[in-house]
């Protein structure tokens, strides 16, 4: 879908269908919602069909509801699509974002080609026109993404062709442009990320996964380095290298780097993604029961992918480096199992406990390799645990630890600032204890009781030390499916974390 920014009036844009909103309790339309109302009022009416709905309670405007009037050749466009924005006082960009996810799906699903839209939030919302040029773009195509790559007859009848942001007054037209150039990009990287982590296990391995990575950083000016089995070897990354021994696709590690001019030696941003293809639990094997939601296990990566590519596109200023080590944790012959003691590049010897415990194990080793930067501060994205959806909830927040006060604060500030929501967990000394081994320096399994901070505990064990660094862990693991289609979320992939990285590295 093109996304067109255009100066005029919405009531006057040619579209199958134009998109205005209505706030909820609302009962005399102002502003463009007001204009098209005025423009589809019959000569001598008190009031068009928007009011005659309000009058009716056919349309209160809450949060995501949607009215449909035909015009019947009143205006240029066949239809009116006015989508609630719930109460003025609750209103976000997110909200924003939500609202024109909902009123651009509905266009398409009507069978519109182009479709027409002020931007929300931008008049008595409140917000900076920039702003919510960008969540309104971010809104559209973010709601209308679909994923049919193994469809073999693909639904192109509900497929849209473009999307007009209209904005009437000229000397704002520059700021919605920026605006939604931005959301554009941002939405694109998510979108993106989503396609990752819907597509197949038997096609994304990790040297398929790789290899996207490549043509990536290519096409947006990023540079890419690939380490495969040989350079784990030899960088002694053990955590890796056990975990990818049970599978016929072996590891990889993707190096991604923005360097911009005058910053290739600056001290950078690193952002780490857990990137475990597929995930049957290895010897400790998981229950068969949606075994298949296990391609899902390298969300992280996607989202660090996503984000890298957005950061590049938006031309930052500051070096970010994004690490992604890939593995599918499968059993066979070759597999590590319980008991065995393996050494991880930081010379750390770990007991495993459980193979089904793998994705703290990549991580370790990507943590240790980030000190070679000398990183200003890291943060890792990785779908760790089950004991996270449990104490969050599966859909609602993604779990935060943190090591220093400061760099939580940031990041929480950018969950804030994305819609992507995290909460604060502790990182106290006695999860430590639960992984002590008899028979290593760490356990990789502390048990079901405390499995998330236990987890988070492992991780840190790897970011201590003379050369440690500000690092956040965010645990994804209740955000890598959507359910239902509500909002901007469509069912399937949810991209979680790619706009809360773009919004970091925009905002340190």
């Amino acid at each position: 879908m093109r996304i067109i920014v255009q100066q005029g009036a919405i009531q006057q844009t040619v579209a199958d269908a134009i998109v205005v909103n209505l706030f909820e309790g609302v009962t005399a339309p102002g502003g463009a919602t007001g204009a098209v109302e005025a423009a589809l009022r019959p000569p001598g009416a008190a009031q068009g069909p928007l009011g005659q709905r309000i009058q009716l309670g056919d349309f209160t405007g809450k949060l995501n509801e949607i009215t449909i009037i035909y015009t019947a050749g009143a205006l240029p466009a066949a239809r009116v699509i006015v989508v609630g924005l719930g109460k003025a006082e609750e209103f976000t960009l997110d909200r924003a974002r939500q609202a024109s996810a909902t009123a651009i799906r509905t266009a398409r699903d009507l069978g519109c080609r182009t479709v027409a839209t002020i931007a929300h939030g931008g008049g008595i919302g409140g917000f900076a026109m920039r702003e919510a040029a960008q969540a309104t773009v971010e809104g559209a195509l973010l709601g209308s993404y679909t994923f049919q790559e193994q469809k073999t007859s693909a639904n192109n009848r509900h497929r849209l062709e473009s999307c007009i942001l209209v904005e009437y007054d000229a000397r704002k037209v520059a700021e919605a442009e920026a605006g939604a150039r931005e959301g554009e990009i941002v939405a694109r990287a998510v979108n993106a990320a989503r396609t990752l982590v819907n597509r197949p296990p038997n096609l994304l391995t990790p040297a398929a996964f790789a290899e996207e990575a490549r043509d990536m950083a290519q096409r947006v000016g990023l540079s890419c380095t690939v380490l495969e089995e040989a350079d784990l070897a030899a960088h002694q990354m053990g955590g890796l290298l056990a975990v990818g021994k049970g599978s016929v696709n072996p590891p990889r590690f993707v190096v991604l780097e923005h360097a911009p001019a005058g910053a290739a030696e600056a001290r950078p941003l690193v952002f780490v993604g857990k990137g475990v293809t597929f995930d049957t639990g290895g010897i400790s094997i998981k229950p068969a029961d949606n075994m298949q939601s296990m391609k899902a296990d390298m969300s992280g990566a996607a989202a660090v992918f996503g984000a890298m590519q957005a950061i590049a596109q938006l031309g930052l200023t500051q070096r970010v480096v994004g690490l992604i080590p890939l593995v599918e944790n499968m059993p066979d012959g070759r597999a590590f199992r319980p008991g065995d003691v393996i050494t991880m590049m930081s010379g750390t010897t770990v007991e495993v406990i459980s193979t089904d415990a793998e994705g703290r194990l990549i991580l370790a080793d990507a943590l240790h390799f980030a000190k070679r930067y000398r990183p200003r501060a890291v943060v890792d994205v990785a779908t760790l645990t089950g004991a996270c959806v449990v104490a969050l909830g599966e859909e609602v927040a993604a779990g935060l630890f943190a090591n220093d006060e400061a760099w939580a604060a940031c990041v929480q500030r950018a969950a804030e600032a994305s819609g992507e929501r995290v909460w604060r967990l502790p990182l106290y000394e006695d999860y430590g204890d639960k992984i002590r081994s008899d028979y290593a320096d760490l356990k990789n399994s502390g048990g079901r009781n405390s499995g998330v901070g236990t987890s988070a505990y492992f991780l840190y064990h790897f970011v201590r030390g003379a050369d440690s660094y500000p690092w956040a862990h965010l645990d994804i693991a209740g955000m890598m499916f959507s359910s239902e289609t509500k909002g901007y979320h469509v069912k399937g992939a949810r991209g979680f974390g790619v706009r809360l990285l773009v919004a970091l590295a925009q905002g340190v």
